[in-house]
């Protein structure tokens, strides 16, 4: 039964469209924490600046996916569910950090952290995903 499993979510492409979207969003989110933390006379790598401008599509197209319901094999759904969960805590602590850096900058650093701290749970959890 474990075979069959794995391979009704490997060959579930939504598990892989899901996964694509988490992994773009992490990754803007993990580049806009680190630039609002860059110091430096060096302006931060391009790489890491055109990420952290793709946040707001990448948050976006997220959301939509994160917004659905799903059916179909029960372990396809339920990685579909946790996915859209950490899509969810990542938005929610987004949402908490800019309000954090936009009511009180000189907390920039603290919400910076809490924001990082949010990604690597969810990095953490994507094993589960797989």
């Amino acid at each position: 039964m474990l075979f069959t499993c794995q391979v009704l979510r490997m060959n579930d492409q939504r598990i892989v469209y899901f996964r694509k979207a988490l992994q773009a969003l992490l990754e803007s989110l993990d580049a806009t924490a680190r630039i609002s933390r860059w110091d430096g006379t060096e302006s931060a790598p391009e790489p890491l600046q055109q990420s952290a401008a793709q946040l707001g599509e990448r948050l976006g197209v997220a959301n939509r996916l994160a917004s659905g319901k799903f059916v179909g094999a029960q372990q396809v759904v339920a990685s579909l569910n946790g996915m859209s969960e950490a899509i969810r805590r990542l938005d929610a602590a987004y949402v908490q950090y800019r309000y954090r850096i936009d009511a009180k900058p000189a907390e920039a650093d603290e919400a910076a952290v809490a924001l990082d701290a949010e990604i690597g749970s969810v990095k953490e959890e994507a094993e589960r995903w797989s």
